[in-house]
């Protein structure tokens, strides 16, 4: 009787470790392919050159460490992220899509084009950016921070937000102008905000808190963003330029 229960707990322990495999055939990868280009591929991109979504066509993949934490992300999302969870996905279905991002790593992946140096001067010069944005905390706080930006966004996608920035205006970023009874208009990002009181950061980061009771117009530009054009701000040299040492912002290993 013990044999048959040591045996039945092998066989067991032995399904689980094959469950955490990710299936290696050509037909599964294929499989997996499919299933990220429609489920996945909007905001990674279809090669996983990222987009809305982080870069994933890298061998190291910081919130997967391992398959099994791959597999759980992709079945589960990220909570406090804009990454849903695959629920609707079969067990085998979530190990192909792994497998397939998985190879993405494998696939080499080129620099953007432009120099980075001269970028990294634009960025801090003739751009402005330092002025909103922080990298490790050198900068300003207006707009999002953007350290590690280049592992998280494709090069092309960081284009395309310098020339149409509310083409990326991140989910939950609102632009509000809150007029109150007595004193001057605040413009800036919601911070927080419940039934009774909502919390803004202007320009300077200054944080204004308001009850609303006090406030006699409440404007909510959703899909609006502060950020300017850089379409006639910046020659088509100098675009690639700041692109690439944007993009070259990696996370730290």
């Amino acid at each position: 009787m013990k044999c048959v229960l040591l045996f039945a707990i092998f066989a067991l322990i032995a399904a689980a470790e094959e469950r955490k495999k990710l299936p290696s055939g050509r037909a599964d990868l294929a499989t997996g392919k499919k299933l990220f280009e429609n489920q996945c591929g909007l905001c990674h991109g279809p090669q996983g050159e990222g987009g809305r979504g982080p870069l994933l066509a890298k061998a190291r993949l910081s919130r997967a460490p391992d398959d099994a934490a791959l597999v759980g992300i992709i079945e589960h999302g990220i909570r406090g992220t804009e990454m849903p969870g695959a629920s609707s996905m079969s067990d085998r279905e979530l190990r192909q899509t792994a497998a397939y991002v998985r190879s993405l790593g494998k696939v080499r992946t080129e620099p953007a084009p432009g120099n980075a140096a001269h970028g990294a001067e634009i960025y801090r010069g003739k751009g402005g950016c330092a002025n909103c944005h922080a990298i490790n905390g050198d900068g300003g706080v207006a707009g999002p921070g953007l350290a590690g930006i280049g592992g998280r966004r494709s090069a092309e996608y960081l284009k395309e937000s310098l020339l149409t920035p509310e083409s990326a205006v991140p989910d939950g970023y609102m632009l509000v102008t809150a007029s109150p009874k007595n004193g001057a208009n605040v413009t800036g990002t919601r911070v927080n905000e419940d039934s009774f009181s909502i919390q803004i950061q202007d320009a300077s980061g200054r944080v204004h808190s308001f009850w609303k009771s006090e406030i006699m117009e409440l404007k909510k530009q959703r899909g609006k963003s502060p950020m300017p054009s850089y379409k006639e701000t910046l020659s088509a040299d100098e675009l690639t330029d700041l692109v690439a040492f944007l993009a070259s912002l990696k996370e730290e290993k």
